[in-house]
Parts: C-alpha cells; structure tokens; sequence
C-alpha cells in the first residue's frame, strides 16, 4: 500500500509538471511572442501564479474523476479503477512530455480523457465507454479553434479599423483603449468568477462588469498621463500593459483550474486504497493541490519555453495589439463556452486565436508547415493515451496478478 501511495504521488507529480511545461503557452506565449516580456521573465511569473491559482482556488472537489468518458454503472471493481487511473495519469504523461519536447500545444484534458477511455475499454469493454461524451469532445477539436480564430480576427480587425488605420492612431487609442481594455477586464473576471468560483451567472457578470468598469476608470487615466513619443509605438505600449494583465489572469486562472487533473486522481487513489470503495466525487486535499501547484510550477520554470515559442513565435508574428486580441478572443471563447456547457479545449482556441490574428492580415503571414503539425499532434492525442493506457493497464494487471 505504502509503495503505491508513494507511486501515484510520483505520478501525479510528474502528470502536474508535464501540464505546467505544455499549458503554460495558453497564458504567456503570446507575451512573449510580442516581445511584452522575455521567456525566463513569463517562467517566472506563470510560476508563482500558476501554484497561488493552484493552492488557493484549486477545486477542492473533483467531480469527473473519469471525466464522464467511462460509465460510473461499469466500474465495479476498485482495484481495477486504481490501476487504471495509474495508467491514464502515466499514459498522459508520457505524452504530453513528449509533445512538449517536440514543443507542440496539445490539450492536456484530451490526454487523461483518453488514458481514462483506453483502460476503462481494456477493463470494462467498448459498451463502458459514454461515446456521445467523447463525441462532444472530438467536436470541440474543431470547434475551439475555429471560435477562437473567427473572434481574433473579429477583434483585430475592430482594434486595427478604430486605431492602427485611423488618421491619428495615438488620439483613437486614447479614445477606444479603455473601453476594448475595459471590456476584455469585464470578460475575464466574469469568466473568474463563473467557472473558477461557481458564482451564478448573474452574480459573476455584476462582479465583471464592476471590475471592468474600475479597469476602464484606471485605464482611461493611465492613458493620458502617458507621453506620446511615436504614434504606433505608444499605442502599442498601450496594450503591452493590457496584455500583461491578461497573460497573468489567465495564467492563475490555469493553475486553478487544471490543476484537478493531476490532483483529482491522487486523491481518487488515496481512497480507494484506504476504503476499498469507487468514489462519485473527491475531496482534494490542500496538500495534495499544493503537490499538483509545485508540479505545474516546475514544468513551467523548466520546459515552459519551449511551447511558448511555437505558440508565440512560430505561428504567425505577434505585437502586442494582435496579443492583445489572442488573448481577448481566448477568454471570451471559453466565457461562452462554460456559460453554453459546450465542450472545448483552451489550447487548442489559443493556437485557433493565434492563426485567426495572422489571417486577418494575411493567408501568407501564417507558417502552415508549423500548423499542420500541431493539428496533427491533436488528432494523435486521443488515440495515442488510450492505447498506451490499455497496454499499462494490462502490464499493471499482470504483474499484479488482479483476478
């Protein structure tokens, strides 16, 4: 028991270290891309975020233990559940380190969805399997980057129409700035409060709008104290503050989120092991999140660098209006996505956002070789975790010898 206890604390970990190394492009490559801050200065400050999102609004309850994919009705031997989240948490390692060293952004969820859909095949068969789940996930493949790409190149548009083309880009910003920075505020805490908190709707978007509106008030002041040397640059300046802000919301937002992830199966099989019994839900341990916070923190601060590069360098090139945008179109993409239950993939609308903000100023200005293998590094995820999860599964079943 001892030894297995130590073993998932291990795996968890390391499970923890690989969404910190892959995740973190989602909040700081496209700083980074646009030159707002350097590589080692964003793997600093995801660090430190990303563990305080983890530890102090980490959810203390996981209920998607199995993530909806295997039927609750089937898993009706414990051990076997013990071994299988075992082998979804190595399985998903195993491949987002992978990816991560071939710097591609993939969706850290998809991998323990699929780790958890190959063991529960192996152990319970096909019919264990909730197919209209998984479905929905496969959906949002397409789904998150497409939302997340048709809004960017919306908003850019929109900043790039009232600013950057104006006959006085300087006096436009100061003019719309504050209300675009205003309003990407209001999407983001509303966000915060809705799907990290669990406020109801109504609740979440007043605390939004009451905290956009204070932003609007900082920012609009902020503005006209600023000296104006060149007109793009100023403007330019303008949304490097924004999209610091931004980049550091959605970096503690992840660590608050996603840190369930690798925290809820540990905790899943600390309790198995001392009651015998298949939880519904979990009570995640402060403990057990600042494990998963230390491990999301540590992938960041060692590997982070290297997906933020392809996010924020490789695919298209980025200032910090067209960041700004990214970032923008990101949270208000998923903002819809939690308030409508649809299923999608942060990544995979960040990389979408990205592409979105290259089209709008061109089909030449996007690396279509870089894009072609992130999206086949998706389509690969799914498949991959599940197949090396059944084959975990059954390595952990014979040589435990479970009957």
């Amino acid at each position: 028991m001892l030894i297995l206890l130590i073993l998932t604390t291990i795996l968890g970990f390391a499970m923890a270290f690989s969404i910190g190394a892959n995740d973190v492009a989602n909040s700081m490559a496209t700083a980074v891309g646009a030159k707002a801050i350097t590589p080692k200065q964003a793997a600093f400050i995801a660090m430190f975020l990303e563990f305080a999102g983890a530890l102090m609004f980490g959810a203390h309850v996981s209920k998607t233990i199995v993530k909806g994919i295997v039927k609750p009705d089937f898993i009706d031997k414990p051990e076997y559940f013990l071994y299988g989240a075992l082998s979804a948490l190595l399985a998903s390692t195993i491949w987002i380190l992978v990816a991560t060293h071939w710097s591609m952004p993939i969706s850290t969820t998809h991998s323990i969805v699929g780790g958890m859909m190959g063991f529960g095949i192996v152990a319970f068969g096909l019919e264990s399997i909730n197919w209209p789940t998984f479905l929905h996930i496969a959906v949002s493949w397409v789904i998150s980057p497409f939302f997340g790409g048709l809004l960017s190149y919306i908003t850019f548009k929109t900043i790039s129409s009232l600013i950057l083309h104006a006959n006085s880009p300087w006096k436009s910003a100061k003019r719309y700035a504050p209300l675009l920075i205003s309003i990407a505020i209001f999407v983001m805490f509303f966000l915060f409060f809705k799907k990290t908190l669990k406020m109801s709707l109504s609740i979440s978007a007043l605390y939004g709008f009451l905290i956009g509106a204070i932003g609007f008030i900082i920012t609009f002041f902020s503005i006209k104290k600023m000296k104006d040397t060149d007109e793009y640059e100023s403007v330019e300046n303008v949304f490097k503050k924004a999209q610091l802000f931004t980049s550091c919301y959605v970096s503690f937002s992840h660590g608050a989120n996603d840190v369930a992830n690798a925290a809820g199966p540990i905790a899943a099989v600390f309790i198995i092991l001392e009651t015998s019994t298949i939880p519904k839900e979990v009570e995640i341990p402060s403990l057990i999140l600042m494990i998963g916070g230390i491990g999301i923190s540590m992938g960041v601060l060692f590997m982070g660098y290297k997906v933020m590069r392809t996010v924020g360098e490789s695919i298209t090139h980025l200032t910090n209006t067209r960041g700004f945008a990214v970032d923008f179109s990101t949270a208000t993409t998923v903002l819809l996505a939690s308030v409508l239950g649809m299923p999608i993939s942060t990544t995979h609308v960040v990389v979408g956002s990205v592409t979105g903000v290259g089209l709008a100023r061109g089909v030449e200005t996007v690396n279509v070789g870089v894009l072609k293998n992130v999206v086949l590094s998706w389509i690969v995820t799914v498949p991959f975790t599940a197949g090396l999860s059944a084959l975990l599964f059954l390595v952990f079943k014979s040589i435990l010898n479970i009957v």
